[in-house]
């Protein structure tokens, strides 16, 4: 197991005059949401307006040149909406030549526990016909299919250590050839800002009307350990930038020998 840490910073260097494709990728992708309900519109442009996440997939690339996506955790389809968005950018002729093409999306499948989210990612996101489909399911048990790429942000802690093994492993049965998992987590080593992460997550969770979970957490150097173990290669940076929260993204690409 190779480890390293991207970029120092909370952030990446940002391409300038860039800020112009964010904000109309920012609306390209929350806009069929108003066709849900102003809930859904809300959510998804405060989600993606605020969380860093998401513009540093789109700045950095990380999710490469990807054709089959599996987003575990999927809460109403943001990840397939942007990515959508990212394409019609692109073939409007506004991609920042700074910015690593966007992949080319052949198939998506969202996994998301919540029959209420399912609903509102396809409630919006049925009008732009994706290669797309939304499963209600317990990530525990859901069939993954064959995959380039595998996304779960911010809710593998709602399972136990055991079940957060057996699930990884599973994603790595399921990635193809140079397949990459990306996987943000809270580190438990930074105690303030994951402390802050968990009572707000409580928060929201509860908002939502959802039932309040146990969760658990590990430490970044736990994590890497763990994606490691199960022949992964792990770069990691910090994702909590204008946030208190302690989170990372790890980015986990699978050993040449076990692709």
């Amino acid at each position: 197991m190779n480890e390293g840490t991207l970029a120092a910073g909370t952030r990446p260097a940002r391409v300038p005059g860039t800020d112009a494709a964010w904000h109309e990728l920012l609306r390209r992708a929350s806009a069929p949401y108003r066709g849900a309900g102003r809930f859904a519109w809300h959510f998804a442009r405060g989600k993606l307006g605020r969380d860093p996440v998401f513009r540093s997939l789109v700045e950095r690339g990380e999710w490469g040149h990807a054709a089959r996506v599996v987003d575990i955790g999927c809460g109403q389809g943001l990840l397939a909406s942007l990515l959508h968005a990212c394409g019609t950018l692109q073939q409007a002729g506004q991609w920042p030549g700074g910015w690593a093409a966007p992949p080319a999306l052949q198939q998506y499948t969202g996994i998301e526990l919540m029959p209420r989210d399912v609903a509102r990612a396809e409630r919006a996101l049925a009008p732009l016909a994706l290669p797309a489909r939304f499963v209600a399911a317990d990530m525990r048990a859901a069939a993954l299919p064959e995959c380039d790429l595998v996304v779960i942000l911010d809710v593998l802690h709602y399972v136990d250590h055991a079940d957060q093994a057996a699930l990884l492993a599973r994603v790595r049965d399921a990635l193809q050839p140079h397949g990459r998992l990306l996987l943000r987590i809270g580190d438990q080593a930074q105690r303030r800002g994951y402390t802050i992460s968990q009572w707000v997550d409580h928060i929201v969770t509860g908002v939502r009307g959802h039932r309040v979970p146990p969760t658990w957490g590990r430490t970044r150097d736990d994590w890497v350990a763990l994606l490691g173990s199960l022949g992964f290669t792990v770069r990691s940076a910090p994702m909590s930038a204008g946030t208190p929260f302690a989170n990372v993204l790890l980015v986990a690409d699978l050993h040449a020998s076990l692709s």
